[in-house]
């Protein structure tokens, strides 16, 4: 199952430029997903992260992840336009590689464990076949509120 930009708006509540997943391109309902993320020097980070050498912040790799691994949960939900889903915590992250303008990361998650509202999930992010990024993340699902 692919989804694109537009599918994965319907589920997500971010936006650009901070919508850091732009494709779906395998998806196994509460099991894994995995997504692209097309890195450009358009990006709006790069003005300051570095100007002379431009490296995408890990944090924002990490985000990446959790986004991705947001449309597995949410896209489960029932009215998921109306929920959200918020880091609980970040462990074991790793940073084995820079990602630069130009790269294209391949965004894999997987379930470790989901009761009710809290999922824990494994996220790897990958440049040419290279573990660029790594982390376990916990995260809980939420009701928007205006």
């Amino acid at each position: 199952m692919t989804l694109d930009i537009n599918e994965i708006q319907k589920i997500l509540p971010h936006r650009p430029p901070f919508l850091l997943v732009d494709r779906i391109i395998e998806l196994e309902p509460q099991k894994r997903i995995v997504g692209l993320k097309n890195v450009t020097i358009n990006e709006p980070f790069f003005v300051g992260h570095f100007p002379s050498f431009p490296v995408m912040p890990g944090v924002l790799i990490i985000e990446a992840l959790a986004q991705t691994g947001g449309v597995l949960i949410l896209r489960e939900e029932p009215d998921c336009s109306s929920k959200m889903v918020l880091f609980a915590t970040i462990e074991d992250a790793k940073f084995r590689r820079p990602v630069v303008p130009g790269d294209q990361i391949r965004l894999e998650v997987e379930v470790v464990t989901r009761k009710t509202t809290f999922c824990r999930m494994k996220g790897r992010a990958f440049v040419d076949g290279q573990l660029a990024a790594e982390a376990v993340m916990m995260c809980k699902i939420v009701e928007k509120t205006p």
